[in-house]
């Protein structure tokens, strides 16, 4: 449970206490991320469905949506984006990259980042909040299962941890990559329910773009850190989003 509990702390803002951090709670924690993602999407679908049924359109429930996901996760894995955006952008060594992903304020790759993915989630939102209210449910845990999966996909074996010191070095490196392979297929299996082809589709193409990202990352920074972590999230879920909302 000590694992489970780490990952709704990471993922959310749910205030469970953790008696214990190490490498083995870290790597069921990891391993547990698209369940919490699961949980998340089906909360704050259905809060969104609500609005829905209340008279909002589809842009207000998407909108919202896209707020809740924000505030529910502190806003940690855009930041992660808009650092991992800034540091890979500036094309600097690792050292200076880094550096640069450590400081407070925002560049302006990171102010790109963030705009395109909100806009491209309130996109995909927006049609998937047009459809009656079993699938869009089902579609929004379903994305947001397969957005948390790009956690677990960065912590692979084989990509080290680039800073000796944080959440990287926390987790880099936890699950063997049977384990996320075995993960990502009964995700995508669980996906059918979701929908029978773009279901498993979006939760491949997520974990293909969680791994691009992060492939990349340990190239040019040596490793991932907390905020490659995070950007993986936010693009593995705008990428799923993005495949679900597409017309039938």
């Amino acid at each position: 449970m000590g694992g489970l509990r780490l990952a709704l702390t990471l993922f959310t803002v749910a205030p469970l206490g953790v008696s214990r951090v190490d490498r083995q709670t870290a790597r069921t924690a990891m391993a547990c991320a698209p369940l919490v993602g699961l949980l998340l999407g089906g909360v704050l679908g259905g809060a969104a469905l609500g609005l829905r049924g209340a008279g909002g359109s589809p842009l207000m429930a998407a909108a919202v949506t896209v707020a809740l996901f924000a505030l529910c996760t502190r806003a940690l894995h855009l930041d992660g984006l808009a650092d991992t955006a800034d540091g890979l952008g500036s094309y600097q060594g690792p050292e200076k990259a880094l550096a640069i992903m450590k400081k407070s304020d925002i560049g302006p790759f990171g102010v790109v980042a963030i705009a395109a993915v909100l806009l491209l989630d309130t996109s995909a939102l927006t049609s998937v909040f047009s459809r009656p209210w079993p699938s869009a449910l089902g579609l929004v845990a379903a994305g947001a299962a397969a957005g948390r999966l790009g956690a677990t996909v960065a912590c692979r074996a084989g990509l080290p941890a680039a800073r000796p010191e944080g959440l990287g070095a926390l987790v880099a490196e936890t699950l063997p990559r049977t384990v996320v392979t075995g993960i990502t297929i009964l995700v995508a299996a669980a996906a059918v329910l979701a929908d029978p082809v773009r279901g498993p589709l979006a939760v491949l193409l997520a974990a293909g773009v969680a791994w691009t990202l992060t492939r990349h990352a340990g190239r040019r920074l040596g490793g991932v850190t907390g905020d490659v972590i995070g950007a993986a999230v936010e693009l593995a879920t705008m990428t799923a989003w993005l495949v679900l909302a597409t017309t039938p």
